[in-house]
């Protein structure tokens, strides 16, 4: 098929790896302009431009789709289909409407659940046991559009939001790949998405991972799953802000933010919280017990 691909991030890379590999016309590949990053500031190109550039495609970084010549080139590629991943810029209507097949996303979550900018994340903080990749046919709804396929996969005690990311990132990549060759082959038929169990997964945000103590040990733990590396989780101690890059739930009681033991496990609102791993700012992640030789919290330290 003669595509074009829309993707700015990690979770883009699989699925151009995999249209790649499969022999697809990739008449261009779309992303986000270099922005500055690091202390430099200096202007960095995504990551889907850095593969783009290995592979010696056609790029195109506009800022906005909105504009008529932006338009205008996109129609003149006469697509088959669009392949949208992790874009980060809203498709207006005339893009939406240009390729034959239209524009075809990967979004990680099984729609109508978790529509939006998170859903990974938001996934693991509701406690949600399983989520998935759905590839949708984009329309001018904040992912509304009708379902093509969907796969699910479990969500464990354990799993992170890296992990899910991954997982999901690879199936989506799959099953992207099976979209095409169905709708080439004229054997996929998309369905609207049901009317009930929607849900919006917003933005995160950088005061999130705040770890309140008044919550619950199962509520926290979400949070530290799901909330490394960005925007982090942690506390406050002798005016420090301390992260916490893993945790594990005991059956203990005290008061919320007291610390109970001398390995750092903290009392909640229902349960305590045991940091496995911990960073102060500007030093590298530790074990707890290597943590607290540099960095003592005696039992009966109160945190916040």
């Amino acid at each position: 098929m003669r595509l074009a691909f829309m993707g700015s991030a990690d979770f883009s890379l699989p699925t151009l790896r995999a249209l790649i590999e499969a022999g697809h016309t990739l008449a261009g590949v779309f992303t986000q302009p270099p922005k500055p990053a690091n202390r430099g500031q200096r202007p960095r190109m995504s990551v889907v431009e850095a593969l783009a550039r290995h592979y010696d495609l056609p790029i195109f970084t506009p800022a906005t789709l909105r504009t008529a010549d932006a338009q205008s080139a996109f129609a003149s590629l006469a697509l088959d289909a669009a392949v949208v991943a992790a874009y980060g810029l809203i498709l207006p209507p005339p893009i939406l409407a240009a390729p034959r097949f239209g524009c075809l996303n990967v979004h990680g979550s099984l729609l109508p659940r978790w529509r939006g900018a998170a859903p990974i994340q938001r996934a693991i903080l509701a406690g949600d046991r399983e989520t998935g990749i759905t590839i949708m046919q984009m329309d001018a709804g904040l992912d509304t559009g009708p379902i093509l396929l969907q796969s699910a996969v479990p969500i464990g005690e354990e799993t992170t939001a890296r992990d899910l990311h991954e997982q999901l990132a690879t199936l989506g990549a799959q099953l992207m790949q099976q979209a095409l060759d169905r709708l080439a082959a004229g054997t996929l038929s998309p369905r609207p998405q049901p009317a009930e169990g929607a849900t919006y997964a917003t933005k995160l945000n950088r005061d999130e991972g705040g770890l309140d103590f008044r919550l619950s040990a199962v509520v926290l733990a979400r949070a530290v799953r799901a909330l490394n590396p960005w925007p982090g989780t942690w506390f406050e101690a002798s005016g420090e802000r301390l992260k916490v890059m893993a945790a594990e739930v005991m059956p203990s009681r005290g008061e919320p933010g007291l610390v109970i033991d001398d390995r750092l496990t903290i009392a909640c609102g229902e349960g305590a919280l045991r940091p496995l791993m911990v960073q102060r700012s500007g030093r590298a992640v530790m074990p707890t017990e290597a943590f607290l030789r540099g960095f003592p919290l005696p039992r009966g330290t109160r945190l916040r």
